[in-house]
């Protein structure tokens, strides 16, 4: 029995050729690694070298450009429209970058509930106070309305700005934001068209051949400059070389007198923003008037939101 078994080990034949099969596994896995290895290597090589390239052939972005500021001067006064006309235009200007308003009010004191606008709207801002002095509040002639508000804001940029330009935006007024981006450049006055003023339905310069030739109003009055508030703004530098500029107190002949205060200025030097004055970017659109609010009823209306809402409305 014992010479029928077959001793499998002493048979080198099967030994040796399991032993090359193992050997030749091993071998092929290690040449695969390494050649994957040195196709990723090569990639990524090749990679940084374009990415390398591709970044060199961008030019170097330039430099932030600042815009020239600029100042916004708006008079208000307490009436019932009066935050939701500046809650308007704030909105409006929130869309012009380097600006800075300078809201002032008619009051002896200012206002928590415009303040508390103002920082809602989020616009850079200045709140200020301008009182109407006494011998004009108690005429019963057309009062100057506005004009100790602009004073104020004339006053502030001599002493605080160098550059840039201001305007004089009334809260009840309507504005193209681009007519801002037009004025920020201008080197001492511009004038355009405002729409919605007097019978003739607008207020404008009159340009013929590219020149100023006169102005268009549905009332002149002998002024020298009959356009609107709305229609023109003034570079800072410009004015500051004129330290007795000013508008006067009288209703009427508030522009035409703060223009003329900018003398010496020839017609050829004032600029005209809007396409040459052939179209229209602001307009004197005016709130219909409200009544003051009633007084509430807070005994039927206690703990109710009414209570709350009754502390933002303006009542003269």
């Amino acid at each position: 029995m014992k010479g029928n078994y077959i001793n499998l080990s002493t048979h080198s034949g099967i030994n040796g050729a399991s032993g090359n099969g193992n050997g030749n596994g091993k071998m092929s896995l290690g040449k695969s690694i390494k050649m994957y290895l040195t196709i990723f290597i090569a990639t990524t090589c090749i990679y940084m070298v374009l990415y390398q390239y591709h970044i060199s052939r961008e030019p170097f972005a330039a430099a932030e450009v600042v815009k020239p500021p600029l100042y916004i001067i708006t008079p208000t006064y307490r009436r019932p429209e009066q935050l939701a006309e500046l809650t308007r235009l704030g909105y409006t200007l929130k869309h012009v970058v380097n600006l800075l308003w300078l809201v002032i009010e008619d009051a002896n004191k200012t206002n928590p509930l415009v303040a508390h606008t103002l920082d809602r709207i989020g616009v850079p801002y200045e709140y200020m106070v301008a009182p109407m002095p006494e011998k004009y509040k108690q005429t019963k002639r057309a009062k100057p309305r506005g004009v100790s508000n602009r004073n104020r804001g004339l006053e502030y940029l001599r002493h605080n700005a160098t550059e840039g330009v201001l305007y004089f935006a009334d809260d009840d007024n309507t504005y193209d934001i681009s007519i801002f981006e037009q004025m920020r450049y201008i080197t001492k006055v511009a004038m355009w068209p405002v729409g919605l003023v007097t019978k003739t339905g607008v207020s404008s310069p009159i340009i013929q051949g590219g020149k100023l030739v006169g102005f268009y109003d549905g009332w002149i009055g002998g002024r020298r400059y009959p356009v609107d508030m709305a229609g023109f703004a003034v570079s800072v530098k410009f004015l500051k070389e004129r330290p007795k500029a000013q508008m006067p107190f009288k209703p009427g002949y508030e522009e035409d007198g703060f223009l003329r205060s900018l003398a010496p200025l020839d017609n050829k030097e004032i600029e005209l923003l809007a396409d040459e004055c052939r179209d229209i970017l602001t307009w004197h659109t005016q709130t219909k008037k409200n009544a003051p609010a009633q007084a509430l009823n807070r005994t039927r209306y206690k703990n109710t939101n009414l209570e709350y809402i009754d502390k933002l409305l303006v009542r003269p």
